[in-house]
């Protein structure tokens, strides 16, 4: 971090200098290419960083992203929605490139990387486990040798798929960072990502032979072509443990949350990377999600899903202004299930005081195993889901869902809404109860 940290390495070439942008909030801009480092030795990684500040003042922390092209940096950013937010605050942004190589030109940087990887098994060599994480943190630290631009502050993070995986590995290594909303990515560490023999052959059987990124550790799948390079499971397995505390957030949350760190995360219900929400519900039923129905890489959403959630929002202008936000945002509930006359029976509870506004739940009979092909194409159907009844009383949200005799397990969810309002406007956040798995007694 030391190294990640000093600015005189970054070799900084400026593309375009500071200059002023007009617009809706004025703004002074800057793009230049920096050396992220060497992803092994004598392969540099270079990428441009755009800087947005406002105008009229420094600014104080920024909204770093990553889900950008070379080609589209440089254009001049002219930002609307929530960024022009930020910038009216004071918040600055900073926008760099976390992309496959292939898509920018560099293709042939992309294969040798995963080539050594296969056969040496050297994260440092893998672009997902270092190169990605390493270009948001030398971004930071390029935007704060800008001194005469940028004020430390926080610096939130949002993305998704590859930009949801990196800054969630990132803000584990970079107190700099504060703040992730991260959508279809990665959060924890089961079975399957673990290289747990027992899981992976109940995967393969379940249909999950070379199915693309289901089955992967962080991402795609390289468990085959380590295999073929001549690696065993043990050492995959070694691998993976090894590596495990450095990558994923449900082993560092302890420490992310005396950091003061917020997080949030959109998986998707049917997400080729993040296909294991049974067994996060299970063992990580505190870490804040919204599951929007239906959805994930290329997935449409259920026909009843949240249009109006503003998740992203909310919790960044609640994280950069709070004394403008004073609302907080939902925290995770607690999930009960209990088995009666041939009807499943759901409770919800929220912490007291927790102003939740909505209960909606959602269903899905003999779903198929984490990771498994029939988990990720068979949909909850348009039908099952139902408003949840309040029971102001018991402080609980209710509902009752009549069993198919002919089912062996019930997967389910709950999503509640509360409205945060800044300034003038509202924005509708959404937190979902645990991911819960019934097995039903045939």
């Amino acid at each position: 971090m030391d190294a990640i940290r000093d600015p005189s390495t970054l070799e900084i070439e400026v593309l375009q200098d500071w200059h002023l942008v007009p617009g809706p909030v004025n703004t002074r801009q800057k793009l230049v290419t920096i050396h992220v480092g060497e992803i092994w030795p004598g392969q540099d990684y270079r990428l441009p960083v755009r800087m947005v500040v406002p105008a009229d003042r420094k600014a104080r922390g920024f909204h770093l992203t990553g889900g950008n092209s070379p080609k589209s940096l440089e254009r001049e950013t002219r930002p609307g929605g929530l960024d022009l937010e930020l910038l009216k605050g004071g918040v600055g942004l900073v926008m760099t490139v976390v992309q496959e190589p292939g898509t920018y030109g560099e293709a042939e940087l992309g294969r040798a990387s995963e080539d050594r990887f296969a056969r040496s098994l050297d994260p440092r060599q893998k672009i997902q486990y270092w190169a990605w994480p390493a270009t948001l943190m030398r971004a930071i630290t390029t935007a704060y040798a800008e001194a005469d631009h940028f004020e430390e502050g926080k610096v939130a993070m949002s993305g998704g798929s590859k930009n949801g995986a990196s800054p969630s590995m990132a803000i584990l290594h970079d107190e700099r960072m504060t703040a992730l909303h991260a959508t279809v990515s990665p959060i924890w560490d089961s079975p399957l990502r673990l290289c747990d023999r027992e899981a992976w052959d109940q995967h393969l059987a379940d249909g999950g032979q070379q199915r693309g990124f289901s089955g992967g550790h962080y991402g795609p799948n390289f468990n085959q072509r380590a295999l073929d390079a001549g690696h065993t499971w043990e050492e995959l397995q070694t691998f993976a443990s090894e590596i495990s505390d450095q990558v994923f957030i449900s082993r560092n949350l302890e420490a992310l949350r005396a950091r003061g760190v917020e997080i949030l995360f959109h998986p998707g219900t049917h997400d080729m990377v993040a296909y294991d929400m049974a067994w996060g519900g299970v063992h990580h039923p505190d870490i804040p999600i919204y599951l929007g129905a239906n959805t994930g890489h290329r997935k449409k959403g259920h026909p009843e899903t949240e249009r109006d959630q503003q998740n992203k929002a909310a919790l960044l202008l609640r994280h950069f202004f709070p004394d403008d936000v004073p609302e907080t945002l939902l925290v995770p509930p607690a999930i009960e299930t209990q088995i009666a006359d041939g009807v499943l029976k759901v409770t919800v509870r929220f912490t007291p005081d927790s102003a939740e506004e909505t209960g909606r739940l959602w269903w899905i009979t003999d779903r198929g195993n984490d990771g498994s092909p029939r988990y990720l194409k068979e949909l909850i159907p348009d039908e099952n889901t139902m408003e949840m009844i309040h029971d102001a009383e018991r402080g609980a949200w209710t509902a009752e869902i009549k069993i198919d005799p002919n089912a062996s397990r019930i997967d389910l969810f709950s999503n509640h809404r509360k409205t945060i309002q800044y300034r003038d406007s509202n924005y509708p956040s959404y937190i979902s109860s645990p991911y819960t798995r019934v097995e039903l007694a045939n």
